[in-house]
């Protein structure tokens, strides 16, 4: 499976991910038309004004709403769906909303899907839809679970669904990178705790990893990439070592640690080179038949404290200073 010559529908499309996923597929591939779907009026016309191509629509349009998912998707052959509420504390006060978004959403993309006879639905996930403490992840497992399931509902001929899981994104809105920016210039950066860990992959790695996983896919796969860890005090001494450092305390909601493979997932995953993949435990439609992969020892879990690879303050830096332009 190519993107060449297909039609691709973005949920959240003016968001981070859909922003660069829009400009690494029409650099790297020839689509036949790129749609962006967003609620968002104003961003989308600063989309349209930053990035020029005869292949991109623009659909005005909420994933609550069904109806105008389902007249965006005629005639598409690719979802990726990113769009989503995620910010932690606005899910921990609005928890009816992410339902509505995350889930319910989440429920009127495969339905559409599937009635318009799109071919592939991928959908983003998080680190915090693994044993999940606050809303935001629970509706985001939630939304996990529904999108693999579907495959028995497109059946064997129909749409196929699977999902990405990846880690925090290098600055991308809301995340601790802008944050600390806008700190520095105050002297102080605040951190919950001294010994926060979190996985860390940049915007273009996360497009790319999606792209891959769209050509690999069978159906009912979640993918998770091999991607390394940092401790937030090493990121605030490697963006402003001039700067005090407030500890604040944990946040309601919040870990200390990431997981982006549990040990319960691990008895049914199997892990590549650049990945692992959990494979559907109870698959109610034709399951994945993956040839290549190991299985996992017994008890293995994904966790960004335990990870085996560490982000250097070199690298940080690096990172930082391409998120923030």
């Amino acid at each position: 499976m190519t993107l060449d010559g297909k039609t691709i529908l973005v949920t959240g499309g003016t968001g981070s991910f859909g922003r660069k996923f829009t400009e690494i597929v029409l650099r790297d591939y020839n689509p036949a038309k790129l749609i962006i779907f967003s609620r968002d009026e104003l961003k989308q016309q600063e989309m349209r004004e930053s990035i020029s191509s005869p292949k991109l629509r623009y659909f005005i349009g909420d994933v609550r709403d069904q109806d105008r998912l389902k007249r965006a998707m005629h005639g598409v052959d690719v979802v990726v769906h990113a769009a989503a509420l995620k910010q932690v504390p606005a899910c921990e006060y609005n928890p009816m909303e992410a339902v509505k978004t995350n889930v319910i959403g989440g429920q009127n993309v495969i339905e559409a899907a599937i009635e318009c006879n799109v071919q592939q639905v991928i959908a983003l996930s998080t680190d915090k839809a693994v044993n999940p403490v606050n809303v935001y992840g629970a509706t985001k497992l939630c939304a996990e679970k529904i999108f693999i399931q579907s495959n028995a509902y497109a059946g064997r001929n129909g749409t196929r669904f699977s999902c990405v899981r990846y880690g925090n994104v290098a600055g991308s809105r809301g995340s601790v990178i802008p944050l600390f920016t806008n700190q520095r210039r105050t002297g102080r950066l605040t951190i919950t705790d001294e010994r926060m860990t979190r996985f860390w992959i940049t915007l273009e790695q996360g497009v790319k990893f999606v792209t891959d996983c769209l050509e690999q896919m069978q159906r009912g796969e979640i993918f998770i990439p091999k991607i390394p860890s940092m401790r937030v005090t090493e990121l605030a001494e490697a963006l402003a070592p001039e700067c005090a450092i407030d500890f604040v305390g944990i946040r309601p909601g919040e870990k200390l640690h990431e997981v982006l493979l549990s040990s319960d997932e691990g008895r049914t995953a199997i892990e590549l080179k650049d990945k692992y993949i959990i494979l559907p435990a109870m698959p109610y439609f034709e399951a994945p038949d993956w040839q290549e992969g190991t299985p996992l020892p017994d008890g293995f879990e994904y966790t960004s404290d335990t990870n085996t690879e560490w982000l250097t303050h070199g690298q940080l830096r690096e990172m930082a200073a391409a998120a923030t332009g």
